[in-house]
């Protein structure tokens, strides 16, 4: 499969990756025919989609099965009117009817909305109106279906609510029974073209509405570099990316480079994460190539592996959120398996990574994926030397890379205010040491700023974080009358420190902070909490503990 996409396929270190790495486009691509079906073709009875529950039941889809699914979901979404450029929000948890649906609109030439089961009635108004969403297709459970409903009356573009089930209420139209019932998929004539709308996720900032991201039929190709080359993935791959649907990371890790490089995607359908309930699937199912946040590692790194027989897991990437390097030593210790980093927005694909031709530094994102022309710049414009601290950017004058998204949709002036001058500013500030590698130093609002000095958040959670009382931690700076703001920590305890005297520990992490880092970086308030808030995805909010802060001062 690579090679209609690729003149060369293997690559022997950054340097060949860079003079060599070049994906051909082809005329209207389309994920579903190009590859999908494609593998139907050449391999029908390769597995897909290997899916279980955490109530114990399995499905594996081969690609022949796929094909057919994916062609009577589209035929099915045809017969409601739903063709080219009509906007539909899935909102499928991990059902595997996710990947019905989204290759299925891919195929009619339509725009597939993954969305989050945890938005209100208030969250739908706003991004069935904001898109002018024809149809939405959901898990049937109570809670989903009663916000997707609360929605309706204040939702005038919507034509269509379809439930997966198990519940189809009044008002719904069934999923199962349309797919099962439709008449044979007849193929647009010209589905797509290449720049058309493919794909669209609602990303929330730290101020206003969710920005909608908007990315064209092209964007699964950037995806080659991730799955081929980060995840390392091959034929014989069976990879688990643990990401709920909502998430860009799920397109990332569940669908596209994945399926290119002709490897089974695994999905675990969770309600409640329990990192051991991990490590069991990875030893039942033998699972090789595992991608995960640093939160799910962090809590990995915490269980008994000697429990687990982990000798089929080869190859293990991170992502969402910088890795703090005490629990990349921490892992390697317990698995021999390197951790390899890789940065990148929902704006883009894979941006910056470690490759399996470099050597990972602990704490590093890597280098530049060779897709992308990407630069430090400081605050004055001009560009940032070795060890200083800049914004990351990618520079687009010679064209738009593949993976970069296309708009931010109905929005241009949002669109310019991140992308102009043949510059789109990615918001995150980092720096770059004397071999190329990146180190992540935090969103640009995250920066702190005390007493003239400016903090990363990162680097004071990682100092943190190599203390054993400390699981996990977020750096935010709080107001300050004298230094304008302050180090704060909010820090969940390890299981065997919550017991203990906090006004002794609270003097003793500080300490620590001094002796690890820069002594002026050390956390001047120090809170202990049960649990941080996070994204869907895992992310760390800190805007939410910054807010609350700010509200108290």
């Amino acid at each position: 499969m690579l090679e209609k996409f690729l003149s060369q396929t293997t690559f022997t270190s950054q340097d060949d990756f860079v003079k060599n790495f070049h994906i051909k486009v082809p005329e209207s691509f389309n994920f579903g025919y190009d590859v999908v079906d494609a593998w139907a073709t050449q391999a029908p009875d390769k597995i897909a989609l290997c899916w279980t529950n955490d109530l114990g039941v399995h499905h594996d889809f081969t690609f022949a099965e796929l094909k057919d699914y994916t062609d009577r979901t589209a035929s099915y979404f045809q017969s409601l009117g739903i063709g080219h450029g009509d906007m539909v929000m899935l909102i499928l948890k991990r059902r595997y009817e996710f990947w019905f649906a989204i290759i299925a609109l891919h195929k009619i030439g339509a725009v597939a909305i993954p969305a989050t089961h945890l938005l209100t009635g208030k969250d739908i108004v706003y991004r069935n109106n904001a898109a002018d969403i024809k149809a939405i297709v959901c898990a049937g459970e109570e809670i989903i279906l009663k916000h997707v409903k609360d929605a309706l009356p204040y939702s005038p573009s919507i034509k269509h609510l379809i439930s997966a089930g198990p519940i189809v209420p009044h008002g719904f139209e069934d999923f199962q029974k349309g797919v099962l019932e439709a008449p044979p998929f007849v193929k647009p004539a010209h589905p797509n073209r290449n720049d058309d709308i493919s794909l669209m996720y609602f990303t929330s900032g730290t101020t206003g509405e969710p920005k909608m991201v908007a990315h064209d039929f092209t964007y699964p190709l950037g995806h080659i570099a991730t799955g081929c080359y980060w995840h390392n993935l091959h034929e014989d791959s069976l990879h688990l990316t643990v990401a709920d649907t909502g998430w860009g990371k799920a397109v990332w890790g569940k669908l596209y480079g994945q399926w290119i490089a002709g490897a089974t995607v695994f999905v675990y359908d969770f309600e409640k994460f329990h990192a051991a309930d991990i490590l069991q699937k990875i030893q039942d199912y033998h699972i090789t190539s595992l991608c995960a946040p640093p939160t799910v590692f962090r809590f990995i790194i915490h269980e008994d592996l000697s429990r687990f027989d982990l000798s089929s897991l080869k190859y293990c990437t991170i992502a969402g959120e910088a890795l703090n390097p005490s629990v990349f030593d921490t892992f390697y210790k317990l698995t021999g398996i390197k951790l390899m980093e890789g940065f990148g927005q929902t704006e883009t694909t894979l941006t910056i990574a470690t490759f399996p031709w470099m050597e990972p530094k602990p704490g590093s994102m890597g280098m530049p994926n060779p897709e992308y022309d990407v630069d430090l710049l400081k605050a004055d414009g001009t560009p940032a030397a070795p060890n200083e601290q800049g914004q990351i950017v990618i520079r687009t004058s010679k064209g738009k890379p593949l993976g970069l998204f296309k708009e931010y949709y109905r929005n241009p002036g949002l669109t310019h205010e991140a992308w102009h001058d043949g510059i789109y500013y990615t918001g995150d500030v980092a720096w770059r040491d004397e071999d190329g590698y990146y180190w992540f130093v935090g969103r640009v609002d995250d920066v702190i700023k005390s007493s003239g000095y400016r903090i990363g958040p990162f680097e004071v959670e990682s100092a943190l974080m190599t203390h054993p009382a400390v699981m996990e931690c977020a750096i935010t700076g709080v107001p300050d009358e004298i230094r304008g703001q302050v180090v704060k920590a909010t820090i969940v305890l390890a299981k065997d420190y919550r017991d203990v005297d906090k006004e002794h520990l609270v003097k003793t992490l500080q300490n620590h902070v001094k002796q690890v880092t820069a002594p002026y970086k050390y956390p001047r308030v120090i809170e202990f909490v049960d649990e941080l808030p996070k994204t869907i995805s895992g992310k760390i909010r800190r805007v939410e503990i910054r807010d609350k802060d700010n509200q108290k001062a």
